[in-house]
């Protein structure tokens, strides 16, 4: 039996892209700025932690430029050498943000152990202080804004990109703490540990987005609330003409979903119904699920045959061959 073609966005949702666009835009503006800010407090102040989270700050800068060119590339139409799309770009940059937070964490952990053991002595703490304040309520405010945009478009990019924020507005408020700590007690061996501190916050984070983006990469099932109305959608359909589906897969590419399955006609159903009955269950997939490729495979009564894939507890009952 004929497969229905996949049905891509020819034409890219354009509000979508130009809102990705926007928050990486924004994110690697203030990442720029925060880490000249930093820089310049770290080596004024000699504080390892500032120096840390300005380290931080870079990996998130190179991190939202990653972010910025895969969500604009990710965005173009499939061609005749990426006939998929290029979806994928996003889950692939998530996957180098995180590394750049593994090395990240590896450059402040050996700069902090370096400290302790050489020691060393902070100096102006006011102001170590002060940009420890305005670093971490800048980045809540983006990281606020890019994570919104993340979970609107759907950008596994913008997500990974809105995490490292996150993380470093609780890097800086650490070093806030630290510092102050040390302006009180004169215990200049916080600094060091807090550096140590702040590299272990940034190395479970990316630790989180490299299983995230890998999962992502290897067609990993969708979350079983996304499968189980996909299910419903499908299972609506079952009726006179409709007699079952099998082999319902549905897997997170990038921002959007693909789906494919086959479906079970009655016998006697001509091509033609079978296919506009199959576009009618494309478009409730889409309205179910956003920005959903769906692929559908036609099949005769005659042909049920046990689901590959699911969960007997799950899957709808299919009505046996007559």
């Amino acid at each position: 039996m004929p497969r229905l073609p996949l049905r891509p966005q020819t034409t890219p949702d354009r509000t979508r892209t130009r809102a990705k666009a926007r928050a990486a835009v924004v994110s690697i503006v203030s990442n720029t700025s925060l880490i000249a800010v930093k820089l310049a407090a770290g080596l004024l102040t000699g504080s390892v932690g500032i120096l840390s989270d300005a380290a931080h700050s870079l990996m998130d800068l190179l991190a939202s430029v990653i972010a910025f060119a895969s969500v604009r590339k990710s965005d173009e139409p499939a061609d005749a050498t990426h006939r998929y799309g290029h979806e994928k770009l996003e889950d692939l940059a998530a996957g180098a943000q995180a590394l750049l937070l593994l090395l990240g964490a590896a450059f402040i952990a050996f700069e902090a152990i370096r400290r302790l053991v050489d020691g060393g002595k902070v100096t102006s703490l006011g102001l170590g202080v002060i940009v420890a304040g305005l670093a971490a309520a800048t980045n809540l405010v983006v990281s606020t804004y890019v994570g919104a945009a993340g979970r609107t478009t759907g950008s596994a990019a913008l997500g990974a990109t809105a995490v490292d924020l996150r993380t470093d507005a609780i890097v800086s408020l650490g070093v806030l703490v630290s510092l102050a700590l040390v302006a009180l007690t004169g215990a200049s061996w916080l600094d060091p540990v807090t550096g140590l501190a702040i590299a272990t916050a940034i190395s479970t984070s990316g630790v989180r987005i490299l299983l995230d983006s890998a999962r992502r990469l290897v067609d990993e099932a969708l979350p079983a609330d996304e499968l189980a109305q996909l299910h419903a959608v499908v299972g609506s359909f079952l009726g006179d003409e409709v007699v079952g589906f099998h082999d319902l897969r549905a897997r997170h590419v990038g921002s959007n979903h693909q789906v494919d399955l086959h479906l079970q006609f009655v016998a006697g159903t001509s091509l033609e119904r079978a296919h506009a009955v199959s576009h009618r269950l494309q478009d409730a997939i889409v309205d179910a699920l956003p920005a959903t490729t769906v692929l559908v495979h036609l099949e005769p009564q005659d042909r049920v045959r046990p689901d590959r894939f699911g969960d007997p507890d799950t899957v709808p009952q299919q009505p046996a061959s007559t």
